[in-house]
């Protein structure tokens, strides 16, 4: 078999919702990934405050919502790697351990804003190939990104985690947000925390 081309979409997946999978869905096809792996993060380093909810409950959950999707794969890879989680510490430990694959870094347009505030940024440009997907209120000049950075010609899925946190807080519905087979299980974790975890 020859090199497997992974798509690596990382979060904290606070909690996964239609919008990942449907980008991720949209991504496999229109950049030509074999696979894409939804990296579940412990500690995002740009969210250092925030409550999430416990590592295993998002990773179960996240694997529950993307159960029988094709090319798709819920991650714990960074559950065993030094807190914060930097994503050139986990690119680059997942290449040396897996030579067998081709990474890139699928990333939203909010997080490419910001990218110059990533730890090891440069390296990451120079070593992997970077796609950038469409976010609400994030405007990307395609005409100024560097070599190796693609922008998506993907439609903006308007789904946000902190949308869905939100609404379980006032008591709404989030009916169409997340899957169904999840809906129920993300309502009973996120009402547990409350008003804490948005």
């Amino acid at each position: 078999m020859g090199i497997i081309s992974t798509g690596i979409f990382g979060g904290s997946f606070n909690p996964i919702h239609n919008g990942h999978i449907a980008i991720a869905g949209r991504l496999l096809e229109s950049v030509g990934l074999d696979e894409i792996w939804f990296v579940v993060s412990p500690q995002n380093p740009f969210k250092r405050g925030m409550r999430l909810l416990d590592d295993p409950l998002r990773l179960d959950i996240a694997r529950m919502a993307v159960a029988g999707e094709l090319g798709m794969e819920v991650c714990d890879y960074e559950f065993r790697l030094p807190r914060p989680s930097y994503m050139w510490n986990t690119l680059s430990r997942m290449s040396a351990d897996m030579p067998d694959r081709r990474f890139t870094l699928l990333i939203g347009a909010d997080n490419w804003l910001r990218f110059g505030e990533w730890h090891e940024h440069e390296r990451i440009l120079d070593r992997y190939p970077v796609v950038i997907y469409p976010r609400r209120g994030s405007v990307v000049d395609r005409s100024s990104l560097p070599h190796g950075v693609t922008l998506a010609d993907v439609p903006l899925l308007d789904v946000s985690s902190t949308d869905i946190r939100e609404r379980i807080v006032r008591g709404e519905p989030i009916d169409g947000m997340v899957p169904d087979v999840v809906k129920d299980k993300i309502i009973e974790c996120y009402e547990k925390y409350g008003e804490g975890m948005s």
